[in-house]
């Protein structure tokens, strides 16, 4: 059985707020999807965040909630992101976050534009050897400041429609 048959993406809502919220389990983990967001995430975050994003999608294994996703256009408004991509600590590792990421490339390009942009900090690995995998290719870097006081490297990576 695919990962496709397995679980199902939909467009989320209110009602997946609190399923939503529940994803993110530490102040870390938070930093890593919502660097502006405050520990802890909250149901009111979040709705605030659906105002300033679109097409908020969820991953469900049958009732249960077990990845997140958005996408966002910068400050310049001339490139699409996807953003807060988030899988549950018991479903990583299975393919979700690909199913997710691979989904949300889908509505850009079907929807929107002919390229799609995401976001990662240099040391989270997984996120990164995954966005390279599905084609992505890094273009720029934001230094960043941690919440620890350090800096980090925000790696701005981009996939063309031409290379899905």
């Amino acid at each position: 059985m695919s990962i496709a048959d397995r679980y199902q993406i939909v467009s989320a809502d209110a009602t997946h707020f609190n399923g939503i919220v529940q994803l993110i389990q530490s102040p870390e983990e938070l930093f890593l999807i919502h660097p502006s967001g405050t520990w802890p995430f909250d149901i009111a975050q979040l709705q605030q965040l659906s105002q300033e994003r679109s097409n908020f999608t969820v991953v469900m294994d049958q009732d249960t909630i077990i990845g997140f996703a958005d996408l966002y256009r910068n400050l310049a408004g001339d490139k699409l992101f996807i953003g807060n991509v988030v899988v549950s600590d018991n479903y990583r590792g299975q393919g979700v976050g690909r199913q997710l990421i691979c989904h949300m490339c889908d509505i850009i390009f079907d929807r929107y534009a002919p390229e799609v942009h995401i976001s990662v900090f240099s040391f989270n690995t997984p996120a990164l050897l995954l966005y390279a995998s599905l084609g992505f290719k890094p273009y720029d870097l934001e230094r960043r400041r941690m919440p620890n006081g350090d800096f980090s490297a925000l790696i701005h990576m981009r996939l063309y429609r031409r290379t899905w």
